[in-house]
């Protein structure tokens, strides 16, 4: 799967508050560019009309497009997990033991987990949260550091 395929499969609510995160990330700049320029042609609009408009509006448009690139899905991805996700992202990297401020890990290298580890951390999360938000953040995790996260591919099934 990819980034874009997994913005696709998310319900409108969770991709309305993905668009808004999108937008209010200050490390997105770039992908932010991405979009204005790619809604300016699709709407027939002047880029600067759409860079002036309400923050929700261009949430809205946002999150009613289907395809977005994998660079924006991913940006929104991220985005998404660190405003809305957090205590999910906390609860995992507690049960896999990795250091973490508020869901974000501080260490500056981290070793792939070994599977049990990774399935004690499913497990702690899958009893806590919403499985479609498990399965979407699993999946983040997978697809955007493949290297640390690929013993969760396996898991993710048991897990919704």
């Amino acid at each position: 799967m990819r980034p874009s395929a997994l913005w696709k499969e998310l319900p409108a609510d969770k991709r309305l508050v993905a668009a808004t995160a999108f937008w209010n990330d200050e490390h997105g700049m770039d992908q932010q560019v991405e979009v204005i320029v790619t809604l300016a042609r699709k709407l027939n609009f002047r880029p600067k009309s759409l860079q002036t408009l309400p923050l929700e509006r261009r949430a809205k448009l946002l999150a009613g497009q289907n395809d977005v690139s994998d660079a924006v899905a991913s940006r929104a991805l991220i985005a998404y997990h660190l405003e809305a996700e957090r205590p999910m992202m906390a609860a995992f990297l507690d049960a896999l033991g990795i250091a973490h401020d508020n869901g974000l890990i501080t260490a500056e290298d981290v070793a792939a987990p070994d599977t049990a580890t990774l399935t004690r951390g499913v497990q702690a999360i899958t009893t806590a949260f919403p499985h479609d938000a498990v399965r979407v953040y699993l999946h983040t995790l997978v697809l955007l550091d493949g290297d640390t996260w690929a013993g969760l591919d396996g898991l993710i099934d048991t897990a919704t």
